[in-house]
């Protein structure tokens, strides 16, 4: 990883974390969060966290579903807003983690290379960030993306992607108030605040993610179940379940797994915009079970 890099990613953790401890408190006292900011924290919380889960994730590095080139290309620049790497690096990254989950070669386990326990809950959670990110081979984990020219320019226009990112909840803000406090307090809660929430919530599938939780069906890794994590991850904390069927549309596969996720990539079916949405029987779901059909 270059240094360049390494200082994107420690601005990305350490300028949003500052602003949760120093600046947020500060203006909760004074009681500068009104219904505007509310409006655009969640605007923002959503447009970035759908790019990730539905756009990087389930669209991209696991092909769960097809859908038009502009769409997919609309999903992409949507994930660059949670500035969390360009989709090349980050569909590389994860289909590595798929390739080499919690054994040598899995870009952030908690169980491998940085040992166990804290240490390893750390690494995991976002010491990875400041070295594995983006070190996994395009040629071998994203030849598709590597040979698509539309997303390789999406991929590299990654810092113009970050400046939207922050610039449109001041936008937001502004629009709504018609005020430059408003766009002020737009870009505190809608763009530090979400920006760190966002990113937590999204590295705790890294770390909490295969550490604790719930288990069922037969796979080797030590990928778990996280209910309470499943609201703020629009679905990914079905961790475990993703692990057992991959390519899913839906990693919340019960009733009471809530999966908002999945649910859109559903409603996008429904109005046409996404095919060959991939789904789970619930016989291949009792084959897979940890104990075998009863």
């Amino acid at each position: 990883m270059s240094r360049f890099d390494r200082a994107v990613n420690l601005f990305g953790v350490f300028v949003p974390f500052l602003a949760v401890v120093v600046i947020a408190p500060f203006a909760w006292k004074n009681h500068w969060l009104g219904w505007s900011d509310l409006v655009v924290f969640a605007v923002m919380y959503a447009l970035a966290g759908f790019g990730i889960t539905i756009g990087y994730h389930r669209m991209l590095t696991h092909r769960s579903f097809q859908t038009f080139r502009p769409v997919e290309y609309l999903f992409a620049i949507l994930g660059g807003l949670a500035i969390q790497g360009g989709p090349l690096d980050w569909v590389a990254d994860h289909r590595k983690h798929h390739a080499h989950t919690d054994e040598e070669g899995d870009p952030h386990s908690p169980h491998v290379g940085a040992g166990s326990g804290l240490k390893g809950l750390w690494h995991a959670h976002v010491g990875w960030t400041w070295n594995n990110h983006g070190m996994a081979e395009w040629d071998r984990y994203a030849k598709d993306l590597y040979e698509d020219k539309g997303m390789r320019v999406i991929h590299y226009g990654a810092p113009f992607w970050a400046l939207v990112s922050y610039g449109l909840p001041f936008l937001l803000g502004w629009a709504l108030t018609g005020t430059i406090a408003g766009a002020l307090t737009g870009l505190l809660w809608g763009g530090l605040v979400r920006m760190f929430l966002l990113h937590h919530v999204t590295w705790s599938i890294n770390s909490v993610c295969h550490f604790w939780g719930d288990r069922r069906f037969a796979v080797e890794d030590q990928s778990t179940n996280v209910w309470w994590l499943a609201i703020p991850s629009l679905g990914e904390s079905w961790h475990h379940n993703h692990h057992a069927f991959p390519r899913s549309h839906r990693h919340g596969l019960k009733r009471r797994e809530i999966d908002l996720s999945g649910l859109v990539v559903r409603g996008m079916e429904k109005v046409g915009l996404a095919w060959n949405v991939v789904k789970i029987t619930p016989e291949r779901q009792v084959e897979r079970l940890a104990h075998g059909p009863a």
